[in-house]
């Protein structure tokens, strides 16, 4: 174990044995001091819209099929021209070293090495840099809290340009931070810097809780801030956190590149709809202009199988990425991708799929 500022931190580096997705939180829970784990685990008020978000994939059934000719399937994939082994993907999560003195190069290392898309935090405990150098050259996205500081954002997204990110993910659903009953329990305070903050602007976010770091953030987020950012990243902009149809095309004329349907993982509005549930409405909307990202309450091959078959190009997730880090670093991460790939297998060869094309057209029943 590692000591920062009196905060203990994993050190391991190992492959971990994976029974399910969700046995990581409690054998987690174990080894993150208090306080990191609260503000990883919890969600907004009482966590309902959180546990909706899993419970929302049981409300769709996959259809089996036989005699379908079939073995060996394939999770090969690709986004924005982007070649990648598997269709998972880790969704940005802010603060990695409350789980592994790592942090997010640990994470950068697990997604490489799966041949899986890494998303990273404007609020990470590594620096775009460092973390884009870990992945090595694999595909990385950079997510955009914006900022009320253009300065800060142009910084921001400079770095990312010249770390190599391949695409910008503005996130719009957290102009303020949701109610978070667990740090308000824990008296939660980061007390690990974040690195992008201690380089790009007066503060670093030790000794801070999330609220007062989002009160730097934007509050009015407009279709127009898409094209402000393409224009100075360079690079292609998805909006992350649409969760209606109307939002969608709001952000399609804004010129977006790509809709990421997500709610935060019910960190944000407690109360609101489970992003599986939004999913195959928002896909109607977008029609196949963009490709969609999907988040939230992900745990089983079978949740990334039926966000396919609903609309989306790729399914991504954080929790348990960010458990399997704590308990084994980058092999820990690369672990929990290789298990839920072996559960998106086996369910494809049941529901008689050998791409992922081919999951997309799988046929769903809605009880």
């Amino acid at each position: 174990m590692t000591e920062i500022n009196g905060y203990i931190q994993s050190d391991r580096e190992e492959k971990i044995d994976v029974l399910n997705l969700a046995s990581l939180e409690k054998r987690a829970e174990e080894i993150i001091p208090t306080g990191g784990f609260g503000y990883i685990s919890g969600g907004s008020e009482d966590n309902w819209t959180l546990k909706e978000n899993t419970e929302a994939f049981n409300h769709v059934q996959i259809v089996p099929r036989v005699l379908s000719d079939i073995d060996d399937p394939q999770t090969k994939t690709s986004i924005l021209g982007i070649n990648l082994e598997t269709p998972i993907m880790m969704s940005p999560a802010a603060a990695q070293g409350l789980a592994h003195s790592q942090g997010e190069k640990d994470t950068a290392k697990g997604m490489a090495k799966a041949g899986a898309l890494m998303g990273q935090s404007t609020y990470s405990s590594t620096s775009i840099a460092d973390t884009a150098a870990a992945g090595n050259g694999s595909p990385q996205f950079f997510q955009l809290y914006m900022s009320k500081d253009w300065d800060f954002n142009k910084e921001l997204l400079n770095e990312a340009k010249k770390a190599g990110a391949k695409a910008i993910l503005l996130t719009a659903d957290a102009t303020v931070d949701g109610y978070r009953e667990s740090d308000v329990i824990n008296d939660f305070q980061f007390p690990i810097p974040m690195a992008n903050l201690t380089k790009f602007s007066e503060g670093d976010g030790k000794g801070k809780g999330i609220g007062e770091i989002y009160a730097a953030a934007a509050q009015k987020i407009r279709p127009d801030d898409i094209q402000r950012i393409k224009d100075i990243s360079g690079l292609p902009v998805i909006v992350k956190g649409i969760q209606s149809p109307e939002d969608a095309l709001l952000a399609i004329g804004g010129g977006t590149d790509g809709i990421y349907v997500s709610n935060h993982g019910g960190r944000q509005l407690n109360g609101g709809p489970a992003s599986f549930d939004v999913l195959a409405d928002v896909a109607k909307a977008v029609n196949h202009k963009v490709p969609i990202i999907f988040d939230s309450g992900v745990r089983r091959g079978s949740h990334v199988f039926k966000a396919l078959a609903s609309g989306a190009d790729i399914v991504a997730l954080a929790r348990p990425m960010i458990y399997g880090l704590a308990l084994g670093g980058a092999d820990g991460v690369y672990s929990v991708v290789e298990h839920l790939n072996d559960e998106l297998k086996t369910i494809m060869q049941l529901a008689g799929t050998k791409t992922i094309d081919d999951v997309k057209h799988a046929k769903l029943l809605h009880k």
